[in-house]
């Protein structure tokens, strides 16, 4: 497949152009101009390049990329490493961030809400970014849900608030988002997950009666690269794999 077709066709799909964002969406190093196998991470770490070019993979696709607002612009250190290891070996970086957490299947919050069993029955905050809906047990508590995600995300949570509290509607948003938790309780959410938390969450999570459940960025921000390496696979046959690479955060 040529690499304009695929970068055509993700950035209509996963609708790049819509989002104001803190980093360009889309195609962020030129490679080769022929994709058979790509590489899908979480973060353009060193780490995920160092497997691309062991792998002979010809682009990576992941939700982290580079070139962030306000970051030093200069090429030196890590960021000369990382951007040699591409250049010196031809192998294009396709990164989509706010456009994977939205995207409504393949999106990062899609695929937390399936893989949780949640029902998505609206979104909120900006751009849409947030997603509400009913969880998967009937009169289940806040401290049930923080198990299942513990089960399933292979990883211990951090509850605050009323582990108690009866879920009636669980609001979610993957990575960073704890500066959403009011408006997620403007939804009449009974609980929010995300992947992180800030000092102000723990007060407002106590003071509101609303508990908070931080996942973990990078353990809630799996499965949209993951679900793209899929379907890049089924939709052209390309040779897509996912690897995560550990990351406690």
């Amino acid at each position: 497949m040529q690499l304009v077709e695929l970068v055509a066709h993700l950035d209509a799909m996963l609708e790049a152009s819509r989002f104001k964002d803190y980093c360009p969406n889309g195609l962020q190093v030129e490679g080769r101009p022929e994709v058979v196998r790509v590489l899908c991470g979480v973060t353009a770490s060193q780490a995920l390049l160092d497997l691309a070019v062991c792998g002979g993979y010809d682009a990576v696709f992941v939700h982290h990329g580079y070139f962030w607002k306000g970051e030093d612009g200069r090429i030196n250190g890590i960021r000369r490493q990382r951007l040699k290891s591409l250049l010196a070996n031809d192998i294009s970086l396709l990164a989509y961030h706010l456009p994977l957490d939205a995207h409504a299947h393949h999106g990062n919050n899609a695929q937390l809400g399936k893989l949780m069993g949640w029902c998505a029955e609206g979104r909120f905050a900006e751009q849409e970014l947030g997603w509400f809906g009913r969880p998967a047990q009937a009169h289940g508590t806040a401290a049930q849900i923080a198990r299942s995600l513990a089960a399933r995300l292979g990883r211990e949570p951090l509850l605050v608030g009323d582990g108690a509290r009866v879920v009636r509607r669980v609001a979610w948003c993957t990575g960073g988002a704890q500066a959403y938790f009011e408006q997620a309780i403007a939804t009449g959410a009974d609980v929010f997950v995300s992947g992180e938390i800030s000092e102000p969450t723990v007060h407002l999570a106590r003071e509101t009666g609303i508990p908070y459940i931080a996942a973990g960025h990078h353990a809630t921000e799996r499965y949209g690269a993951l679900a793209i390496a899929a379907y890049l696979e089924t939709e052209f046959g390309l040779k897509a794999d996912f690897v995560d690479l550990p990351n406690p955060v």
